[in-house]
């Protein structure tokens, strides 16, 4: 049934409709609404589940953590800051092979301090063991959850389902809301294979001596490498359920391009209508959105960017010192293929700075003239940049 939701909201009807038995939260801007959504489903009694009030995200995450060790199917949710404080329990979570999936409301992270978006708090954590999937709209969001819970827990793996804050938490648009029946058949109910019973006690967490340690962290990186076959076949079964599929990737117009954009998030639909501009004109401009973060999809991307003469990069974030987050993992994936697209960067958004098509203009303009040479003359840029500011001379 259609209904017109915020993120947030579609967020919390997905947790929901997962028929989730422990939600752990604290309040942060802008992904509040969800855990007051979720709170007010359980005071009503539409969802049969425990809400604990904590003091902090690192508190929350921990519940989870104990919640998920003991068998029950967990929720939260977090944004920047936050996500920064519960960021020791992400290892935690993962290292324990827990399916616990939280919804983040993509912030910037201070100092100065911002409530706007941009993705440098999940990139912050990107080497934490999750899974990270980015969404494009408010739909994407609710399936992405539901998705989310079959893929932890047939993984054993943490999900973490990254949004853009107010560009989607907050802006309201249609969403197909499932029935719970077509659900329950698509998400069964949950069965941690090795719970925490004191009937039948198991120990979680030992020391990890260096005789061990590292063989544990080479079996964790090798269950999020090849999460990729698992995620894809879950979206298929999804696809086939409910009709709406979306890959690793989403190529849009990238067959027989000559540039191509990749993006993730809701930047991807910013950019969408300016690709279909340069396509009536003959000029070949295409667009791959990336959804699935980590475990970093290699070779569907050098498929899907291989042919191009550049790649432009456009992100919303930046790893101090080096370039875009996106742009760096992008780049390694071309290091052993002989042929390769030049790579560019582009930082923008950071702080909630509107990406204009402007912007977006400018990054095909230079992608294509380093096209036309063969010459990146800057591989990293700033977009929307007010160089003119006192004091600010970018080197990059």
């Amino acid at each position: 049934m259609k209904q017109i939701l915020t993120g947030n909201e579609a967020a919390a009807i997905a947790a929901k409709l997962a028929r989730v038995k422990v939600i752990s939260a604290y309040p942060i801007t802008p992904q509040t609404a969800i855990v007051e959504k979720l709170a007010e489903f359980v005071a009503d009694g539409e969802l049969e589940a425990e809400f604990m009030k904590v003091e902090s995200e690192h508190s929350a995450m921990s519940a989870c953590i104990g919640a998920a060790a003991a068998g029950a199917r967990t929720f939260t949710a977090t944004s920047s800051q936050g996500l920064m404080l519960m960021s020791e329990m992400l290892y935690i979570a993962s290292g324990l092979r827990l399916p616990v999936v939280m919804a983040n409301a993509n912030r910037a992270l201070s100092s100065p301090l911002n409530i706007w978006c941009d993705q440098q708090d999940s990139m912050a954590v990107r080497d934490s063991g999750w899974v990270q999937l980015y969404c494009e709209d408010n739909q994407e969001i609710l399936d992405s959850i539901l998705q989310a819970y079959r893929v932890a827990e047939e993984l054993l793996l943490p999900v973490m389902v990254c949004f853009d804050g107010y560009i989607l938490s907050h802006t309201a648009e249609p969403v197909d809301v499932p029935e719970q029946g077509e659900v329950d058949k698509f998400l069964p109910p949950y069965e941690l294979p090795h719970p925490l019973d004191p009937e039948r006690p198991v120990t979680m967490g030992p020391v990890g001596v260096p005789e061990y340690y590292q063989e544990i962290r080479c079996m964790l990186q090798e269950a999020v490498r090849v999460a990729e076959d698992k995620i894809a076949e879950i979206d298929r079964a999804f696809g086939r359920r409910f009709g709406r599929r979306y890959g690793l990737i989403e190529r849009y117009r990238s067959d027989d391009a000559e540039v191509v954009l990749l993006t993730l998030g809701s930047l991807s639909g910013t950019a969408r209508g300016l690709i279909d501009r340069y396509r009536k004109r003959g000029e070949k401009v295409g667009l791959v959105k990336l959804r699935v973060f980590r475990p970093f999809p290699f070779g569907e991307l050098i498929d899907a960017l291989g042919h191009a003469k550049a790649v432009a990069v456009l992100e919303k974030d930046v790893s101090l010192g080096s370039g875009g987050a996106l742009f760096i993992d992008a780049a390694a994936a071309f290091i052993d293929v002989a042929r390769r697209p030049l790579m560019l960067n582009f930082i923008c958004g950071l702080g909630g700075r509107d990406v204009t098509q402007l912007d977006i203009r400018e990054a095909i303009r230079v992608a294509g003239r380093a096209a036309e040479t063969g010459v990146v003359r800057r591989a990293v840029r700033w977009l929307g940049l007010r160089e003119k500011i006192v004091g600010l001379r970018p080197k990059l």
